[in-house]
């Protein structure tokens, strides 16, 4: 299919980024701090193309790519319209790109691609990947994706974005280079930190459950938009059974013929008219379906947290233990039931030597944990603040994204039923001249 040969990758974030590799993520720019790159480059994706190709397999396949271009915005304030800059790319390396965001930048709410695969259909539309209408659908959210990210503070200044925009070979191999795959946490472990942290950031615990609410919400919001989308659609087609009916009984009639004529081309124009209509309605449907796939995104922002602060614990944890384990030895008691103690029932005390050797190594790895324990409390506190600078930012988004598509959508409602009303009052005033 399209994009089968793409590689799908659970990442959540990065667990092993240090604080100064972070720091050095946000210097790694295009542009200088605080500029978005969409402030210096018009960006689009300009037309999708189908073509046949063997892949990794040698096997035959069919796929799509887009049409990315890009031109400076000052060409455009100075007059001058230069050809654009432009460059193919599959859905696949959409994927690989935004797979690399979520680790590089774990505390950002990465925007989402548009779906894979078309969901929450109703029965006029096909799940067909390679559809025209879900083709055009998907340029239209890649290039949305493509605005997100440029427009945002943090990831629009990452050269790796940079390169994807501009650079059409070698892209793939810069990405792989960056190691960003052996940096990514696996589900398992962060779905292990979810269960054991002990001190969770209530912020982010009530925004990881708002996040599944999110979703929740949007999903029966999308189920019955596509319910009514079928009632829509038939209760439209029955109109055109009415002016077919019109039509043909304006045959048999007089004085009658010309009035019924005329009300059955309003019903038929009525009737043609669902299509165009439902089509405006998959846009609202499509808004509405990326931020049911940014809830994820951030769900994914509050896992890592989870994830930084079990590190804090756990490092936390063991360091509790060493000088635990220390004072047992300075001052030779020992709990009974611990494994030290059965031990030492079993094979007798150890020689002073032996205890002043263990004493040094733990004074070592007591050094050790503090240290570990001071850059994971740094670490966790740095990770907190830039990614609640984020999730602030993304709720401001979007409250004023969702507001702006129900107005759209509930005015978009309001003047098909205007359009109603008008064909059935022009076919009064038919009916009215017969």
């Amino acid at each position: 299919m399209a994009d089968s040969g793409s590689e799908e990758i659970a990442v959540i974030g990065n667990t092993d980024l240090t604080p100064s590799e972070s720091e050095n993520n946000l210097k790694n720019t295009m542009v200088e701090k605080g500029t978005s790159l969409l402030k210096k480059m018009e960006i689009s994706v300009a037309e999708a193309e189908k073509r046949t190709g063997k892949n990794a397999v040698n096997m035959q396949e069919t796929y799509t790519v887009y049409l990315i271009e890009t031109r400076p915005v000052d060409a455009a304030s100075e007059g001058t319209n230069p050809v654009p800059d432009s460059l193919w790319r599959r859905y696949s390396e959409f994927e690989l790109l935004r797979n690399y965001l979520l680790v590089a930048y774990p505390f950002v709410v990465v925007p989402p691609l548009p779906e894979k695969r078309a969901e929450f259909v109703w029965h006029k539309l096909t799940a067909d990947n390679m559809d025209p209408d879900f083709v055009e659908r998907r340029r239209v959210g890649l290039e949305n994706f493509l605005l997100r990210v440029a427009s945002h503070p943090v990831l629009s200044t990452d050269k790796i974005f940079y390169s994807f925009l501009t650079e059409e070979n070698g892209w793939k191999e810069t990405v792989f280079e960056t190691g960003f795959q052996a940096k990514a946490d696996s589900r398992l472990k962060a779905l292990n930190a979810t269960f054991r942290v002990k001190n969770p950031d209530k912020r982010f615990a009530e925004m990881k459950h708002y996040g599944d609410e999110l979703q929740s919400v949007i999903s029966q919001l999308l189920r019955v938009r596509a319910r009514a989308a079928d009632r829509l659609y038939g209760v439209y087609k029955v109109h055109g059974n009415y002016g077919r009916v019109f039509s043909e009984w304006s045959a048999i009639e007089k004085e009658m013929g010309d009035g019924l004529q005329s009300a059955g081309h309003h019903m038929d124009a009525y009737a043609a008219s669902v299509d165009d209509i439902l089509e405006e309605e998959e846009h609202y449907a499509d808004q509405l379906k990326e931020y049911l796939f940014y809830a994820d995104a951030v769900r994914a922002v509050c896992r890592k947290h989870e994830l930084t602060q079990f590190e804090l614990e756990m490092a936390a944890q063991d360091l509790i233990s060493k000088k635990q384990q220390r004072e047992e030895l300075a001052t030779g008691t020992v709990r009974t039931f611990s494994l030290k103690g059965m031990t030492s029932k079993l094979f007798g005390q150890e020689t002073p030597e032996q205890r002043e050797a263990k004493l040094k190594m733990l004074e070592t790895q007591i050094e050790e944990g503090e240290e570990l324990v001071k850059e994971r409390k740094t670490e966790c506190d740095e990770y907190v603040k830039s990614a609640w600078v984020d999730i602030e930012r993304f709720k401001e988004q979007k409250d004023h994204d969702l507001r702006e598509a129900l107005i759209s959508y509930a005015i978009m409602q309001i003047s098909m039923c205007k359009k109603g009303i008008q064909v059935w009052n022009n076919a009064k005033e038919c009916f009215s001249k017969m």
